[in-house]
């Protein structure tokens, strides 16, 4: 079965790094997205910054800590809707371009079952606490796009010769973008030697379109990856809190791409290339978690999460649309206007292996008045691995050692109490994935702060999150003395997101 990816048209989410490399078709890129971590939970967790390692009894913990479930006395359901908007901000040459999009979502629902034991009851062990709920741990609900009023240094064209030089015309309409290109006459076979006489089955090609377009693209995409996690705290002796988890994960993610260029003085017109890429996938995965009260005023967490383990099915298609200004093709003996090709439904399944996380943190109590929290989390990306029985999976996998690294993360956040109310603010900084980063900086900054009310059986918080970071994408690649003059786009993105959570003792 043919891999997809070397059906796509090469994107490069994420990318600039010292050396780029003509291998850089694959999932790769896929892996970075669906294994990348932010912390995500409740109203108040998130208005501290999602700090919350060493912070037990908060719904939360279910799919972070689960340690932390051992804090709880009562049960508890709570649910949780959102609203952001991310907005994106591209530079091509100079010209800019912002879209924003607007998301809806319940991104937690919990339920918590407390089983405490008795003051006068005997034993090391207090009680636990047993678990459920529902998380969207990211999505990609979002829309970007660049145009230009200047000519690109190369054209797609140019790409795509590279990718068809050197494989026979008799199989190259089963390449993707490259094999439409040869269907609509964007390439073409060199059908004769340097001697005048006829080639059989050619391998090197060329194209009568010679001159700079100008260039623009559209990127929209969709999709989340949510988590189903069914977790146990216990409480021993009130100084030692223990859990563990399953977390059982969906995937699910969308993408519609339109690129297009315009030429001028040149037989082709303009050429149009949308593609159409659905994955789903299916994981999971285990958590293991710590907390340990050495004095009243402080607690000390550890938590390790497993590797997430996904089968990922896709589906994707393509079209090609050239409009040629009547050109006659000698070759064939026609006159060239519009010509079109699509791919053939193209259907493939893959494995992903995400890399472990470790965290640690701490909390300090300031009696009843409130507390100050921090957490670190360490993940190494170049830990993702790729298997397939459908494309050979070892260029992938030799990207993904190349290109990512290890990342720390950092939050903190403090807490202000009184009588009933909560005042919250956080700060968390998540780390560079990529272990060569060539002085771009692809880090996520939250800044956040929320309020809350607690009463004796019921309870609301709100949260508000600013998150930032950058990226850099280009449609295709094109290597020239080991530097890409393919289209490089930088992207700024800007994501706020209100969030209210409603919570219920009993």
């Amino acid at each position: 079965m043919i891999s997809i990816k070397k059906a796509l048209l090469t994107t490069l989410l994420f990318l600039l790094y010292l050396g780029w490399a003509e291998a850089q078709i694959g999932y790769f890129e896929d892996a970075l997205r669906f294994s990348q971590f932010r912390s995500t939970g409740s109203a108040r967790i998130m208005g501290l910054g999602g700090s919350q390692i060493s912070l037990g009894g908060d719904v939360s913990n279910i799919h972070t800590n689960p340690a932390g479930l051992g804090f709880f006395r009562r049960s508890e359901f709570s649910f949780t809707p959102s609203y952001g908007t991310w907005a994106t901000e591209t530079d091509y040459l100079g010209q800019f371009q912002q879209t924003k999009t607007n998301n809806f979502s319940v991104p937690n629902l919990s339920l918590v079952i407390s089983r405490p034991k008795g003051p006068l009851s005997s034993g090391a062990f207090r009680g636990g606490t047993f678990g459920i709920s529902f998380n969207r741990n990211n999505h990609f609900n979002t829309e970007f796009g660049y145009f230009s009023d200047f000519e690109g240094q190369t054209s797609i064209i140019d790409f795509l010769l590279r990718q068809a030089n050197g494989v026979p015309e008799s199989q190259i309409e089963s390449m993707g973008l490259t094999g439409l290109a040869y269907q609509t006459y964007l390439i073409n076979p060199i059908t004769r030697d340097a001697n005048g006489n006829p080639i059989t089955n050619p391998t090197q090609y060329d194209s009568f379109v010679l001159g700079f377009p100008f260039q623009d693209e559209t990127v929209i995409t969709e999709g989340r990856t949510s988590s189903t996690n069914i977790s146990y705290g216990a409480n021993f002796m009130n100084k030692i809190f223990v859990g563990a988890g399953l977390g059982l994960i969906s995937l699910n993610y969308s993408s519609f791409k339109s690129y297009g260029e315009e030429f001028f003085n040149e037989p082709l017109i303009d050429t149009r290339i949308n593609e159409n890429l659905n994955m789903t996938g299916f994981g999971a995965s285990l958590n293991f978690g710590l907390i340990f009260k050495p004095v009243e005023q402080l607690n000390l967490g550890v938590n390790f999460q497993s590797p997430t383990w996904y089968t990922i099915d896709e589906r994707y298609e393509a079209r090609m649309t050239n409009n040629f200004d009547n050109f006659f093709f000698e070759p064939e003996n026609i006159i060239l206007r519009r010509e079109e090709a699509a791919t053939d439904i193209i259907l493939g399944r893959w494995n992903l292996t995400t890399p472990m996380r470790f965290s640690g943190g701490a909390t300090y109590f300031f009696g009843k008045n409130g507390f100050i929290t921090a957490d670190i989390d360490f993940l190494d990306y170049s830990n993702n691995s790729i298997r397939s029985r459908d494309f050979n999976p070892a260029p992938d996998n030799q990207e993904i050692r190349a290109l990512y690294g290890q990342a720390f993360n950092y939050r903190v956040g403090g807490e202000y109490r009184f009588d009933v109310w909560r005042i919250r603010g956080g700060y968390g900084l998540y780390g560079d994935p990529f272990s060569n980063p060539a002085g771009f900086d692809r880090s996520m900054q939250q800044i956040t702060g929320g309020l809350g009310m607690r009463l004796d059986k019921f309870y609301v918080d709100f949260a508000f999150i600013h998150s930032s970071f950058d990226q850099l994408y280009s449609s295709y690649t094109y290597i020239e003395n080991g530097a890409n003059i393919g289209p490089v786009i930088s992207i700024k993105n800007r994501i706020n997101t209100g969030m209210l959570t409603f919570g219920f003792n009993f």
